[in-house]
């Protein structure tokens, strides 16, 4: 944790933005994908705080996965997803793998010189479908001398936006769809693609984990803010509400029980000036979310949110921003 000084489509209960202090945003992205959000926000003069609710941990490749690596490999699926950058590198090094054991176990010298001398060995056998910028640049930008494939993408980032491409609207029954993927999510592509008949199977390469540390981070935050607000004065009633901003809904689940479980003393009362020991609840935050699934879950709780289809820093800044007027 530390202390720094495009689309929006959906939000409920404005904030008042503090002129004493700048704008207190808590980045909840995993550590390898905080940094850009973090140092855009910052240079837009706001205090960030990286407050990760999700570690990203390899899972082991199973033989069923590599079975379906092979399947795919084989052309039995009319297009892949892929719903992250570490998805997609975990997946690009398979791939690989497999293609140089095709080579091992079933070329001569003379076609491993022709095959290593060609720019296709690595030909997608279906449509390669990324959800945003970011994974798509992991197969894009991996300087591979011996790929041959076209990276598509969804106008908007979302599992709105991938039914809506003519690859994937027009997957009818019998086809088949592989994903690969973190342990859970993407509910709404697979179940809307299933209800059509559709066959998906999908690899998991890694799942989402709360980080070990993400309570002592969130109560070391909670002291460090609280001190502030007392060191100038700020009652419980003027507290500006930090922004939060969460990407899934495993992540929120985390933060949810984070802030549910911290328990404190000295509470300070509604017209007194903040206690270093005061509790915060959920809804002394405000969110910016991403997608309907997520916004849903936190309106339930009747929560302050900014509902956004993409991750952009530029998206999470015009929304921020927005809040502010």
């Amino acid at each position: 944790m530390s202390w720094s000084s495009s689309k929006s489509t959906d939000s409920n209960q404005p904030i008042n933005t503090p002129l004493l202090l700048p704008q207190l945003v808590i980045n909840t992205r995993p550590v390898e994908r905080a940094a850009p959000l973090t140092r855009h926000l910052q240079a837009a003069g706001m205090s960030v705080v990286d407050m990760p609710m999700l570690t990203l941990q390899p899972r082991l490749t199973t033989d069923n996965d590599m079975m379906l690596m092979r399947q795919w490999l084989a052309g039995e699926y009319q297009a892949l997803v892929i719903v992250s950058p570490t998805a997609a590198a975990s997946g690009l090094a398979i791939w690989q793998l497999l293609e140089r054991e095709h080579q091992d176990n079933g070329a001569t010298d003379k076609e491993v010189e022709a095959i290593e001398g060609s720019s296709n060995i690595l030909v997608a056998p279906s449509h390669l479908i990324t959800v945003g910028e970011a994974t798509a640049a992991v197969l894009n930008e991996a300087k591979l001398s011996n790929a041959s494939y076209q990276v598509l993408q969804p106008a908007i980032a979302n599992n709105e936006g991938m039914l809506a491409m003519p690859e994937i609207d027009s997957l009818q029954a019998g086809d088949k769809l592989l994903v690969w993927r973190g342990l859970g999510g993407r509910r709404l592509l697979v179940d809307t693609l299933q209800a059509r008949g559709v066959h998906i199977d999908s690899i998991a390469w890694y799942e989402r984990k709360m980080p070990i540390d993400a309570m002592m981070q969130y109560q070391q935050w909670l002291q460090d803010f609280n001190n502030r607000n007392a060191t100038v004065g700020i009652t419980a009633s003027q507290q500006i509400k930090p922004i939060v901003i969460v990407s899934s809904g495993t992540a929120f689940e985390h933060w949810e029980s984070i802030v549910l479980s911290t328990k404190t003393f000295d509470v300070a009362a509604e017209h007194q000036v903040m206690s270093v020991n005061a509790p915060l609840k959920l809804s002394d935050f405000c969110y910016v979310v991403l997608g309907e699934r997520l916004a849903n879950m936190v309106a339930e709780q009747n929560l302050s949110y900014w509902r956004v289809e993409d991750l952009a820093p530029e998206t999470i800044l015009i929304t921020i921003k927005k809040t502010s007027l």
